[in-house]
């Protein structure tokens, strides 16, 4: 008699949390009028560290792939 309680409230469980999953939530649009109206993007060097330095960003970035270059690492021609 208890097994059938059981499996009643795991399946009617089961079913309530399926039934939760198909809901479907309001979307924000941030694309209006043909103008984007969410956050700038700003350009990669435009930080503190570089202060708008685009050149020693790029070099930066060079070395920091050097860096994980395996053949550049090893000395390997």
């Amino acid at each position: 008699m208890m097994k059938g309680v059981w499996t009643t409230i795991a399946v009617a469980a089961v079913l309530a949390l399926g039934a939760a999953g198909c809901g479907e939530k309001t979307q924000v649009t941030v694309f209006k009028q043909g103008k984007y109206q969410g956050k700038p993007d700003n350009q990669p060097w435009d930080n503190d560290r570089f202060k708008g330095d685009q050149v020693a960003w790029e070099k930066a970035i060079k070395a920091r792939n050097n860096g994980q270059n395996e053949n550049v690492r090893l000395g390997a021609k």
